[in-house]
């Protein structure tokens, strides 16, 4: 059995493996289109290791990395905290029934009519950085509760964002007063180490540099009870530094500058952590030419032209500094040459290559390539320039995760978000052994095949 999630019809969620998901796709040869294949197994073993990892850490998802609706739900299901930078994040976010206390507009610097917009919907917790900001919020926001957000040291981040985002710490002292005058609340601080961190101290940098500002607000007056330690966890294991190195290090800082009986909340705002690993990319070869490249001492090289490319996920080559891999979907006993390679993608722009060297094995026209850790800062930021349409996705769940998620108490707001029918599903599972090609069924619409 097959089903569709609502008007979601492009998932498809299916009892099997990735690879088994995507082979299976392929060899049925309905569809040329580039698509994904969301692993929610990988989401629910980011949620625990984080769990057990920084159990005095509330997560509170980056809905910029990666807004995809079926995510947003899973996520929410799961108990999850949502860091919003817009009017259109924290609607979307509320609209899933997510309570408002579980939102933070996490935007130093923010339209009128969006702050307005919080106001109205009850968001109180809010970022800020500079002066105008708390004059803004001091007549459009009078119940808001701020945070303030410093600049730490990101030099060692992928995508560094001090420059843009954080006030020195030499400049706190004069916004608090400031606050104090204008009779804003503040309640706590925040730092981001940047995106795609890479120096795993800087986490301990900044969270003495938060404590320092804290006990400013404490001098004057501020009851300081929240501390936002941002982003910049590594999503996948390629990344320099491991998630390991990362929450050894945070709660060495906190357990000193922070201990367990501070009455402080901690919170953070993981994007990458929570969705790089979980969606892989697979995308089909449309045209090939091969050519003499003089760049490439004269070795002939095959270009091979996808239907993805920089307008669309590999867009985080660009914006995000991300290295790709690519996996060519090969027959098990295909034995072909290795050949110096570059990949394009489909639009008439030069500017739209993915890759200018590689080696590949000598593929074909109607073939695929597999890419994985394409969760973050892919989908979010994608367009479609020249008409070229963003990649469907397709969800995994194995019954494995499916049913350890029937054990924890947020298990009646996933059937809710996701439209599921408890009925049907156990009925599934009593029939499993005849019936293995799909368990996860929604409400609205289920066709057989």
């Amino acid at each position: 059995m097959k089903t569709q999630l609502g008007n979601l019809s492009s998932e498809v969620i299916t009892d099997k493996s990735v690879f088994e998901v995507i082979r299976d796709t392929v060899s049925q040869g309905l569809s040329e289109e580039p698509f994904y294949v969301l692993d929610l197994a990988d989401v629910v073993y980011k949620m625990k290791l984080w769990q057990t990892a920084l159990p005095r850490v509330r997560p509170f998802y980056a809905v910029k990395c990666n807004n995809h609706p079926v995510l947003l739900e899973f996520l929410a299901s799961l108990g999850m905290g949502f860091d919003c930078a817009s009017k259109v994040e924290i609607e979307t976010i509320l609209n899933m029934g997510v309570d408002k206390s579980r939102i933070i507009y996490a935007n130093p610097c923010k339209t009128r009519s969006f702050i307005k917009h919080a106001a109205d919907n009850g968001i109180a917790l809010m970022t800020f950085d500079n002066e105008m900001e708390l004059y803004k919020v001091k007549n459009l926001h009078q119940t808001a509760r701020m945070v303030l957000r410093i600049r730490v040291d990101d030099s060692g981040a992928v995508c560094q964002l001090g420059m843009k985002f954080g006030c020195d710490v030499t400049v706190a002292p004069s916004l608090l007063k400031l606050a104090k005058e204008l009779g804003v609340n503040v309640i706590g601080v925040s730092f981001h180490v940047g995106s795609g961190s890479q120096d795993v101290m800087a986490f301990s940098k900044a969270i003495k540099l938060a404590r320092d500002v804290f006990d400013m607000g404490l001098e004057l007056g501020f009851e300081m009870t929240l501390l936002d330690i941002g982003g910049g966890f590594p999503g996948t294991l390629v990344s320099s530094m491991t998630f390991e190195e990362v929450y050894s290090t945070i709660n060495e800082a906190l357990d000193e500058h922070f201990p367990h009986d501070c009455g402080v909340d901690i919170i953070a705002e993981p994007g990458r952590y929570m969705v790089a690993s979980a969606f892989t990319l697979c995308v089909n070869i449309i045209a090939k030419r091969t050519t003499t490249m003089p760049a490439e001492n004269g070795e002939s090289v095959n270009m091979y032209y996808l239907n993805d490319g920089v307008y669309g996920s590999f867009n985080c080559i660009i914006f995000d500094h991300a290295e790709v891999t690519p996996d060519p979907l090969l027959p098990e006993d295909s034995k072909r040459d290795v050949c110096c390679s570059s990949l394009w993608g489909p639009t008439c722009d030069s500017m739209d290559r993915i890759l200018q060297s590689c080696y590949l094995p000598d593929m074909n026209v109607g073939e695929w390539i597999v890419f994985q850790n394409m969760g973050a800062y892919t989908l979010a930021a994608a367009s479609t320039f020249n008409g070229f349409e963003k990649p469907s996705v397709k969800v995994v769940l194995p019954l494995a995760t499916w049913v350890y998620l029937q054990q924890l108490p947020t298990w009646p707001n996933l059937i809710k978000n996701l439209g599921l029918c408890q009925a049907q599903l156990d009925l599934f599972v009593d029939d499993q052994t005849t019936s293995q090609d799909v368990y996860f069924l929604h409400v609205a619409e289920t066709v057989s095949v």
